[in-house]
């Protein structure tokens, strides 16, 4: 199993371009495979991926991941091609439906029928990659548009790789499903190896759907990192951005992390951080993080755990693992890079 790194967007300890590379820069020095950057309502994730290929060789560069709603599926596909000519093939498409509060509150797209929606986005990506004129029957996403004066066009340059991977990110079975059946690559994030290891049965079914060999479809969790000899101390620094996702991420109906949690059996304390995230006591929120909550989220303890965990997601049967950090400072989030290689080697 491999190592990814993800680098989020620009926060408080890496809050510039230049810190994330050179955090980057020793991820790439220690062995991982892969780097990537995310997109909420910030920094865009292609620009900073343009940016890390100049400045890194070998590493694989991710989007984890652009949202469909915020860009048409013509324009995702030549920043794919840009970002893959400029890197020397290094890029790898990571695609997201998001949600509604991001679709309808940010980007002013309608969160209507997302997987539908997301089928067709990566039917004409793939078209536009391939170099082939761009026309697509719909019904999410019509090209031309009909009767208008628009032709079908196709791209004018190519990316290094043919075909370049795509990825996507899916949580609920449906969207895994879909994963099976059209993707490169699955990004579950937040996933605990036991939900994983269950979750496979849907991208296998996904798989056998459209013909194809689900041991093909690169699994790639995405979750949060912690390592150190306190155990306690490493859950304190992973409950800030777990209180976020479960309780921000989404609206009161419509949040996918807060769904998961109430998978996993922990519905009444994720119902319990939503509403004090709702309320706008953050501190609450973090407090209504359980211990148990965490440990089954996040990559987090005492090097043992840590290591039992990696194994764990190795046998569920993850092929790359994307850990994203939340040490206090860049030097302790190399620190943790360092250490999360070791433990996985």
């Amino acid at each position: 199993m491999r190592l990814g790194f993800s680098i989020g967007t620009l926060g408080p300890v890496a809050a510039t371009h230049e810190a994330q590379l050179t955090l980057v820069r020793e991820a790439e020095r220690l062995g991982y495979d892969s780097v990537w950057a995310s997109e909420g309502y910030g920094v865009d994730p292609a620009t900073t991926l343009a940016w890390l290929a100049a400045g890194t060789e070998r590493i694989g560069l991710g989007s984890g991941v652009i949202q469909v709603t915020g860009r048409t599926a013509i324009s995702a596909a030549m920043a794919a091609t840009t970002i893959d000519r400029v890197s020397g093939g290094r890029f790898l498409l990571g695609l997201g439906a998001s949600g509604p509060q991001v679709a309808e509150g940010w980007h002013g797209q309608r969160y209507a029928r997302p997987l539908a929606h997301l089928r067709d986005y990566v039917a004409v990506v793939r078209t536009a990659l391939d170099g082939r004129p761009v026309e697509h029957p719909g019904p999410e996403i019509v090209l031309p548009l009909p009767d208008s004066r628009g032709k079908a066009l196709s791209m004018t340059v190519s990316p290094v790789r043919q075909p370049l991977p795509i990825h996507l990110a899916a949580m609920g079975p449906k969207a895994v499903a879909l994963a099976g059946e059209i993707a490169d690559g699955w990004l579950p994030i937040h996933f605990p190896p036991e939900h994983l290891a269950e979750s496979m049965e849907h991208l296998r079914a996904g798989a056998a759907l459209a013909g194809r060999d689900a041991s093909r479809v690169e699994v790639s969790p995405m979750v949060m990192a912690m390592v150190d000899d306190d155990a306690d101390y490493a859950r304190d620094l992973i409950r800030p951005m777990l209180a976020l996702y479960l309780g921000g991420m989404g609206t009161r109906g419509v949040n996918f992390y807060n769904r998961l949690a109430h998978r996993l059996g922990f519905g009444p304390a994720a119902a319990r951080v939503q509403d004090a995230y709702f309320d706008g006591d953050l501190g609450e929120a973090m407090e209504e993080v359980p211990d148990e909550l965490v440990d089954a989220l996040a990559l987090c303890g005492t090097p043992a755990r840590v290591r039992e965990r990696l194994e764990a997601y190795r046998k569920a049967g993850a092929t790359r693992l994307i850990v994203g950090l939340n040490a206090p400072t860049a030097e302790d989030r190399a620190e943790q890079l360092g250490w999360l290689a070791e433990l996985n080697a």
